[in-house]
């Protein structure tokens, strides 16, 4: 019996247990998804209380992305990120990965999106760091935008610095996004603006049909930013597909095998 799982706190929301555990059962393998849930300072102890469990591999969740760095070996994406949230328990050390990058890569492709032109980013916090790393590495341009500049600002620092011939990469407050939208071919929500109300960080008046649009938010799946961007003739690309795909690469990942994307993006559709 395999045994893979996630750690975060708190990780009674998280959808990838019936998400991971449909793909066991499609391909008929002998396989559990479990979920853990450490003290927030004990990262670096769960993942070598997982290992020495014979837990084969981990998602990792808030408030633990960073955390664990210190207990692993990050390839260089995760390590450019500074963040992993995908751990590979079968090699000394564990191997650390952000397939949250992966995600946002494969969310985008499946709706016939490849990253390039000028992008923007509304937030610099997890998923932001994520989105905005992944940009760079092929868009022209990436504009961070975030309610505290400063944090925008430091975020695309880390960008420029980690990014080998990244694009230009900018930053500002959220009043920027009256000049860079416009003009933009690619805007990512990776704030939480939507989730707990219907409202959206961007407003309407600066979306375009030239744009393609992905929220990060996944509860509600059509976001107000998403309606908007629809009415306006944008592509839109929701949240739950971020996530599928981060989940579908950490999948082929620890199994080296074809991860069934449809019956666990139909899993995941059912619990949204």
């Amino acid at each position: 019996m395999h045994v893979f799982g996630l750690i975060g706190n708190p990780v009674g929301h998280s959808l990838s247990p019936p998400m991971h555990e449909a793909a066991y059962e499609e391909l008929g393998m002998e396989a559990r998804y479990v979920t853990f849930e450490p003290d927030p300072d004990s990262a670096v102890d769960a993942v070598k209380g997982a290992a020495a469990l014979g837990v084969d591999g981990l998602n990792v969740t808030i408030p633990f992305k960073r955390d664990v760095l210190a207990a692993v070996d990050p390839d260089d994406r995760a390590a450019r990120i500074g963040a992993v949230n995908t751990v590979d328990l079968s090699t000394s050390p564990p191997r650390g990965y952000n397939t949250d990058a992966a995600g946002v890569r494969r969310a985008l492709g499946h709706h016939g999106v490849t990253p390039s032109g000028d992008a923007v980013v509304v937030g610099a916090g997890g998923a932001g760091r994520a989105v905005a790393f992944t940009l760079a590495e092929s868009c022209d341009a990436v504009h961070i935008a975030n309610r505290t500049a400063e944090r925008a600002a430091s975020l695309a620092a880390d960008v420029r610095d980690g990014v080998p011939n990244g694009g230009a990469v900018t930053a500002g407050g959220l009043d920027t996004l009256a000049d860079r939208v416009p003009e933009a071919t690619l805007l990512v929500n990776a704030t939480s603006v939507g989730m707990e109300k219907d409202e959206t960080p961007v407003p309407a008046d600066l979306l375009h049909a030239d744009l393609a649009v992905l929220d990060a938010v996944y509860s509600p799946v059509e976001t107000r930013l998403l309606r908007d961007a629809a009415a306006a003739g944008a592509t839109t690309v929701d949240g739950g597909w971020m996530l599928l795909f981060q989940g579908v690469e950490a999948f082929e990942r620890w199994t080296g095998r074809d991860a069934p994307v449809e019956i666990m993006n139909g899993t995941l559709r059912s619990h949204l």
